[in-house]
């Protein structure tokens, strides 16, 4: 019965990923790609400040991102699993927080442009309350404007699963740790919060995963003032380089699968769920 799956996840799954291995071994001229079994791809990628400063820049994105959609996503998830007591209102709370996720990614994140430009409504804003005498120029096209959008479009991927954790908790739980005369604030650290462990580290997985491999993000909203290393691959495939590109994924692959590796050494993700 495994069968049938285990085909399509070798053929959309492990076959590209086996090829894109393959052709970070190639070499590439300016004009020419011709099969070959050697490291110069790799030796000129470890071997570059840029690579590393790169490599940074997107452990930054993806460290800040996971801060912010953590503490929205489990603030969201705790009052939806904990104060909204109807089954139908949590239902349609739930499905309101959705509504944004039903339009395309890009669509949602170029409509912060007009938000946060020079002239755009934030500043308008701020001026007319008197808060600030010019505009702010670092409100787009800057570090923070990246992390906002990435903000706005993957706290869905932590709330979902904190949620999902948090609505499995036997509330009889909660209620000895009051009886025992436990405050909120230690229910929520000596229980809640360690019995949601596994949802926490499933969002965490997806909100890491996702901001290292964007890029459509960071171009649109850093201007192209800004770089990760899926700008660093796009760049390679826009010119043709393949292998180069193939090596930079394959090195992002081996970073991403280290970082997944220490969270579940954290967690026991099976056990625990």
């Amino acid at each position: 019965m495994a069968g049938p799956l285990a085909l399509v996840l070798g053929v959309f799954l492990v076959a590209p990923v086996v090829m894109i291995c393959v052709v970070s071994f190639w070499g590439a001229t300016e004009w020419s790609i011709y099969p070959a079994f050697q490291f110069d791809n790799y030796a000129f990628l470890l071997g570059s400040e840029v690579t590393y400063r790169v490599f940074f820049n997107t452990l930054k994105y993806a460290a800040i991102t996971w801060v912010f959609t953590l503490l929205i996503g489990f603030t969201v998830a705790y009052f939806l699993a904990f104060h909204v007591r109807s089954l139908t209102w949590q239902i349609a709370l739930f499905l309101l927080c959705t509504i944004p996720f039903w339009t395309s990614n890009i669509i949602r994140m170029i409509s912060w442009i007009p938000f946060l430009g020079r002239n755009g409504l934030a500043n308008s804003t701020l001026i007319s309350w008197g808060v600030i005498d010019e505009p702010l120029d670092w409100l787009l096209f800057s570090d923070f404007s990246v992390i906002l959008a990435f903000v706005h479009l993957y706290t869905l991927f932590m709330v979902v699963p904190v949620f999902n954790t948090m609505m499995r908790i036997d509330r009889s739980l909660i209620e000895a740790a009051t009886d025992a005369g436990a405050s909120g604030w230690q229910t929520l650290w000596h229980v809640i919060i360690p019995l949601t462990r596994p949802g926490i580290m499933i969002g965490t997985i997806f909100v890491v995963a996702l901001v290292m491999g964007d890029f459509i993000t960071v171009r649109f909203m850093s201007g192209s003032q800004s770089a990760n290393v899926g700008r660093m691959i796009q760049n390679d495939i826009a010119l043709l380089q393949y292998p180069s590109a193939s090596a930079t994924a394959v090195i992002l692959l081996i970073t991403v699968l280290m970082l997944i590796g220490i969270l579940l050494r954290l967690v026991d993700i099976r056990r625990e769920l």
